[in-house]
């Protein structure tokens, strides 16, 4: 990781001078990163993605693009970098400009939330399968961020840009549970380094319940399998040689199974704890171990068979479900203001809590 450069902070008042953090904001608003070792010969891109984890990384290129990056050395080595592709030199500085939050040209839509926490700095909220998180292609409002601005208004951190005010992570349209997002910047940027860092050095955890297809054959495990694009399916992940994948791992552990009643189990209902924060991670990693999510529709299909094998009612209920059985149940994380452990833990939405139910009167 590149090595941060510290600035004047108040560590008494500011909940991030003590962490360690990938790039440091200076009191003009730019926020600096240095190449180390490890990162020699990257993309400039990718460098300030890595090095800046609460900014995606098609912002980062359009930042770039605009000319808000710039080499930081001795006054005379001063120099634009306008080029995604340029290949960052050790002991160089980055310095990139966050231009000021731009009013959003997103409408605020009075979209039904429920909020489980809220206060100056954040809120925490229980989202529904099917909300998008923030506008795209097809997909211009409606979205968690619209009902957001209705309901905070202004306050959202500006950090993610204008389509994604006050989004530190996502969920999938169709996966539910527990999402924070940030009011201020500051929390934002807080908030970010926890989400990047995944537990590894601190108390945040997200934790999943996935209702899969068989049960595995020990009580716990560890997948870890890389991932990256599927070849032939730009909306599908798939694990990959380690060459060409991400690193990903998922911690698991066995709740319950249903239906073994002399034959192997027909389902299980299993926990995931994140290690990293792969698109898709627990829906690839739980079909590459055999144990696909039920109803999901990308990486299960194929186990559609097995409803021919169940009740006819409870056949119904999965085949209405139209989405996977994910559920983010458990969220932890240390507050950014205050430093205290935040932790939260939804209970399965009906539609899911229904299926288990029929599940267990096999």
């Amino acid at each position: 990781m590149p090595r941060t450069t510290p600035t004047e902070t108040d560590s008494s008042t500011d909940p991030d001078a003590s962490m360690d953090t990938d790039a440091i904001e200076t009191n003009t608003g730019r926020l600096v990163a240095e190449v180390d070792a490890t990162q020699i010969g990257e993309r400039l891109d990718r460098f300030l993605t890595d090095a800046l984890p609460d900014i995606s990384r098609t912002r980062i290129q359009a930042l770039i693009r605009e000319g808000q990056v710039r080499i930081a050395g001795s006054a005379s080595s001063r120099a634009t970098i306008e080029d995604v592709k340029y290949r960052v030199k050790p002991g160089e500085f980055f310095e990139l400009t966050l231009p000021p939050a731009a009013d959003p040209e997103l409408k605020a839509q009075a979209i039904p939330l429920t909020v489980v926490y809220e206060d100056d700095a954040l809120i925490v909220i229980d989202k529904p399968a099917g909300l998008v998180v923030h506008p795209g292609a097809g997909q211009p409002d409606g979205t968690l961020v619209n009902a957001l601005l209705a309901h905070c208004g202004t306050s959202l951190s500006g950090i993610g840009g204008v389509a994604r005010p006050g989004i530190v992570h996502r969920l999938d349209k169709d996966t539910s549970g527990l999402m924070v997002a940030a009011k201020t910047d500051r929390a934002h940027r807080a908030l970010a380094k926890q989400f990047a860092d995944h537990g590894r050095t601190g108390d945040m955890a997200r934790g999943y319940l996935a209702l899969v297809w068989g049960a595995p054959s020990r009580p716990h495990g560890r997948i870890e399998a890389p991932l990256g694009r599927h070849r032939a399916s730009r909306t599908k992940m798939a694990v990959l040689p380690k060459n060409k994948g991400r690193f990903a791992a998922t911690q698991w552990r066995l709740f319950e199974s249903y239906g073994g009643h002399g034959k192997d189990p027909a389902a299980s209902l299993i926990k995931c704890t994140l290690e990293t924060g792969r698109t898709h991670q627990v829906r690839v990693h739980m079909a590459h171990y055999g144990y696909p999510l039920v109803g999901d529709p990308l990486y299960g299909p194929g186990f559609k068979s097995k409803l021919r094998t169940l009740p006819e009612d409870l056949a119904d209920a999965i085949q209405s479900l139209d989405r996977q059985a994910l559920h983010a149940a458990h969220l932890a994380f240390v507050h950014p203001s205050t430093g205290t452990l935040m932790e939260f833990n939804s209970e399965l939405p009906d539609d899911l809590a229904e299926i288990v139910r029929q599940f267990k009167q096999l």
